[in-house]
């Protein structure tokens, strides 16, 4: 069949053929990344959100309808996931998500940013796509799974703190301070190109290239860069990839 999966062959007379719906496959393959992450996965009828630090639970009831799924972290509800089939394109699924995450029943448990659950999620069971509540400026983006209930957690902690760093770099990037390029004995397009990625991750704008020529100092401006997003930014960790041992060695130097 074009769409869906029908399980059974007719080769055996005792097999029961059964059709699942592209969008029932996204929901297995969603369940299974849910669990993998740390999230205990259950139906609504018999939902026990106590039961783990991170919950998932299945058609949770909104003023708006039912949500594929609302999360739970420490009994409170603190995100929506809307499910669609493989292949759909999600950018344009986020307000159908915001609309639940802006629906949940307010006389029970949750964590509300400006009226809303923070943490929105849509995904096919391939593709997943985040949006959180507690950026400065909210705005969806691709990940690679979910986030661990832990995660949310730790989040919505430093958010209540009010240390505005929190998640990852859309919040610290706004807190990086001016750059000083005599303290760090950087060459004028070092601190050029160091001011321009900084000012594109202000702009909401996370994907960007710097493009210097060979022998301008590319890895020690890499170096600082680092360095200021870990100092200043909240980062977490940094991936530095090299493609020739070699550079591995400079880098570690530079570093």
């Amino acid at each position: 069949m074009a769409d869906g999966v029908r399980v059974g062959s007719s080769e055996s007379r005792d097999a029961v053929n059964e059709y699942i719906a592209p969008e029932q496959l996204a929901r297995r393959d969603i369940d299974e990344q849910l669990e993998a992450c740390g999230w205990v996965v259950q139906d609504y009828k018999s939902a026990a959100v106590a039961a783990a630090q991170g919950v998932a639970v299945r058609e949770v009831p909104t003023t708006a309808g039912p949500a594929d799924y609302v999360l739970y972290v420490d009994s409170q509800a603190v995100g929506v996931i809307e499910a669609k089939k493989a292949g759909m394109t999600l950018t344009g699924v986020e307000p159908q998500t915001r609309k639940y995450q802006a629906a949940y029943p307010e006389a029970l448990p949750a964590v509300e940013i400006h009226g809303a659950l923070p943490f929105g999620y849509e995904s096919t069971g391939t593709e997943t796509r985040f949006t959180s509540g507690l950026d400065p400026v909210p705005a969806s983006r691709r990940v690679f799974s979910f986030h661990r209930p832990d995660t949310l957690a730790r989040w919505l902690a430093d958010h209540a703190e009010g240390e505005g760093r929190e998640p990852g770099l859309r919040a610290g990037v706004m807190l990086l301070p001016e750059l000083d390029a005599d303290a760090g004995h950087l060459w004028p397009a070092q601190a050029e190109a160091i001011g321009n990625l900084e000012q594109s991750f202000k702009d909401n704008r996370p994907r960007a290239l710097i493009q210097m020529a060979t022998g301008s100092g590319k890895t020690f401006t890499a170096a600082n860069v680092s360095y200021r997003l870990l100092r200043y930014a909240g980062a977490q960790r940094i991936l530095f990839l090299v493609d020739r041992a070699n550079l591995g060695r400079q880098a570690l130097r530079e570093f």
